[in-house]
């Protein structure tokens, strides 16, 4: 690799860790070809790359970025996993190292928040963007049909009145 791509390489993961909601290191060792495009796969479906880089280009990447704490995490055979969305990529790797033991979490950072591999379990607990987008429209849904209720019945009380009055009268 010549001065000119480390360049490339080192913007590139700029870029990655400047527009990721998070990013997850892992080491790799052992896995083979078939394990690590399963896993890609994997991330492809949620909206989430894998990706092997070099430790130092990776520090170099991180120096004066929010996550810059993460850079001691970048040592041994080290790929990235990262998404837009925080909880993708943790939520994917989590599933994926508990069926894999070559493939041992080392840590992440979402912007200036840097987690153990601990972290990263707990990250990958939290609901997705989708899913906290679905509880707030049915939280303001079920909401609206109680203030209509509540705007109806008493329309609703007289009518039933009126109802038992005309009944009365007929009768």
């Amino acid at each position: 690799m010549d001065r000119t791509q480390k360049e490339a390489s080192v913007e590139e993961l700029k870029s990655i860790f400047a527009g990721s909601g998070s990013v997850v290191m892992a080491q790799y060792s052992g896995m083979t070809v078939a394990e690590m495009t399963n896993l890609r796969i994997k991330l492809l479906e949620v909206g989430g790359t894998f990706k092997v880089v070099r430790n130092r280009l990776a520090k170099i990447a991180l120096q004066g970025q929010p996550g810059e704490g993460a850079a001691d995490l970048f040592t041994g055979p080290v790929a990235i996993a990262y998404s837009e969305d925080f909880v993708s990529a943790p939520k994917v790797v989590v599933d994926y190292a508990k069926t894999n033991e070559k493939f041992l979490i080392l840590g992440g950072f979402m912007e200036e928040n840097v987690f153990d591999a601990a972290g990263i379990t707990a990250l990958s607990k939290m609901p997705s963007r989708e899913e906290l987008i679905g509880t707030i429209a049915a939280r303001l849904t079920g909401q609206a049909s109680q203030v209509a209720q509540r705007l109806m019945s008493p329309g609703q009380g007289l009518a039933g009145a009126v109802e038992a009055i005309r009944e009365q009268a007929a009768a």
